[in-house]
């Protein structure tokens, strides 16, 4: 196996680790307002995530910025939290061109907080050259993201299906289906997230 290799499969699994499942939270929420048809708006936030992440990546692991790992473990959960508390001010309204730029600079700014997490964890990983680690690490980060949103809306899918089986007639609109689903999912998303915050806190 080559060096890339290597650290590809070391970025897909930290990623997709359920040791790190801070990190797939925050994808369930970012992914949990959006329908199918939606994928345009999805797209733009999950970018602005990555280049938020990759950003902070490459500032930390080349000892260009340096940040307290205890703050960056309390922030990680943070972001959850904060995303679903926004999941739920907005659950039931269309995803609107100002709402889709406002998630985008959102999760940008919550991918800086994400990405000192990933570089924490990579650093402990390599001693001396940077170059290929940072690159096939991120890369594994990417593909394990990709496969927790594709699981993820096939999930969504279900659950709206379900949902809609069970629910009186006057309750089974797609609308309404899709309200409690977001509802749902952000609301068990934000109290995983919130015990991680007072576990992680310094209080």
């Amino acid at each position: 196996m080559s060096e890339l290799t290597t650290y590809i499969t070391f970025g897909f699994h930290h990623i997709a680790d359920l040791n790190a499942a801070d990190h797939i939270l925050f994808l369930l929420a970012l992914a949990a307002v959006y329908r199918v048809s939606e994928w345009r708006s999805a797209l733009w936030v999950i970018t602005a995530f990555t280049a938020g992440h990759s950003i902070t990546l490459a500032l930390a692991v080349t000892g260009a910025l340096t940040l307290p790992t205890g703050l960056i473990e309390f922030l990680i959960p943070v972001t959850i939290l904060v995303t679903c508390l926004e999941n739920l001010l907005a659950v039931g309204h269309s995803v609107s061109p100002g709402r889709r730029h406002f998630r985008a600079v959102l999760a940008g700014i919550f991918g800086l907080v994400h990405g000192a997490g990933f570089a924490n964890y990579l650093k402990a990983l390599f001693v001396d050259r940077i170059a290929v680690p940072l690159f096939g690490f991120n890369i594994g980060i990417e593909l394990g993201q990709l496969i927790i949103l594709s699981l993820a809306t096939i999930g969504f899918l279900l659950l709206d299906r379900t949902i809609r089986s069970t629910r009186r007639a006057d309750l089974t609109a797609a609308g309404s289906a899709f309200r409690l689903r977001v509802a749902g999912v952000s609301l068990v998303v934000a109290v995983l997230a919130a015990r991680m915050v007072v576990e992680r806190s310094t209080w």
